[in-house]
């Protein structure tokens, strides 16, 4: 047994043989839905080289409180999306809650403990390392990798940070290319590869970002939850977005606060994110050559097809109609 999920009256909800083979270098993947009596759950899973990446989307009727236990030695990169979870391991000494857009790194030997959905809807985003893989890239990390590594190889549990750490934009796209990604299987293994030392990386700048001393605008759980909150609207008005006052007045925060807390959590400026945004799906829409440009455009709120292309082309080097002739 790897991995099992067990709910408050011990039934197995869900069980998983599979380990990580790090001598394996070939590509997998394998889907499931599960249909639960609180709920739904739907997870992806990608196996290649001593890595599995999981992609999995829960929506609940009611708050929800699981059993876990794993024998399967493994270190893992939580990239928390949607919703609240709060995970409880009692080799950690405390729970960690990760809330969302949040992530960290954990390392566990034979673990246990619990699980709490405190939201009905959560999208959670792992990246899974057996000891071998981990070891492989770890060795050439900064000091807070090499710091982990060594509890790793002292088979403690650890986590890279005491506090979860925010998703930035850099971090996000790199996900979003994984579940996007349109290489064949042959390929897709070694892109997935290069994604996750992407995103190791990225863990460890910012957890070295977070020690740095600068000035924090956000005081508290509440002020970024209005952030994440802003950021959410933003793009769900993506066609038509708010000024930023209009933002500021729906996030329920001043406008200056409002700036400096988005910059804060994504490294962004708000529209700087949405500009951002925008790209990035336009690619992908391009890519999968079910759109034209010109319906792009107008989807994602370009005044013109021109003014998309032109932004396409600074961010890109290359014109939309380029990538649709590929």
């Amino acid at each position: 047994m790897a991995f099992e999920l067990i709910n408050d009256k011990g039934d197995s909800l869900l069980k998983s043989d599979h380990q990580i083979d790090g001598m394996k270098p070939a590509f997998s993947s394998e889907s499931f839905d599960l249909d639960l009596p609180f709920g739904n759950v739907r997870s992806t899973q990608w196996t290649f080289d001593g890595i599995k990446a999981i992609s999995t989307d829960s929506r609940f009727r009611a708050p929800t409180v699981f059993d876990w236990k794993g024998d399967n030695e493994v270190i893992t990169m939580h990239f928390n999306l949607l919703g609240t979870i709060s995970m409880f391991d009692p080799r950690l000494n405390r729970p960690f809650v990760l809330s969302a857009n949040r992530h960290n790194l954990f390392y566990g030997k034979e673990a246990g403990g619990k699980i709490q959905t405190d939201d009905l809807h959560t999208n959670t985003f792992l990246i899974q390392f057996s000891k071998d893989a981990f070891f492989r890239i770890a060795e050439n990390g900064n000091e807070a990798i090499k710091r982990f590594a060594g509890h790793v190889d002292a088979g403690r549990s650890a986590a890279l940070s005491d506090t979860n750490l925010d998703i930035d934009f850099r971090i996000q796209s790199c996900i979003n290319a994984m579940l996007h990604c349109q290489f064949n299987d042959q390929l897709k293994g070694l892109f997935y590869l290069s994604k996750a030392i992407e995103l190791l990386v990225l863990q460890a700048e910012t957890f070295d970002s977070a020690l740095q001393p600068y000035p924090r605008h956000l005081k508290g759980e509440y002020d970024r939850e209005r952030i994440i909150f802003a950021k959410d609207y933003l793009l769900e008005h993506i066609q038509n977005p708010p000024s930023l006052k209009e933002l500021s007045k729906v996030a329920g925060m001043n406008e200056f606060k409002l700036k400096k807390g988005f910059k804060e959590i994504f490294n962004r400026t708000a529209f700087e994110y949405l500009s951002d945004v925008r790209l990035e799906r336009a690619k992908q829409d391009l890519m999968e050559r079910n759109k034209t440009a010109t319906q792009i455009a107008d989807e994602l709120g370009y005044s013109s097809l021109h003014h998309f292309s032109n932004a396409f082309k600074k961010k890109f080097n290359v014109p939309p109609t380029k990538i649709l002739k590929k």
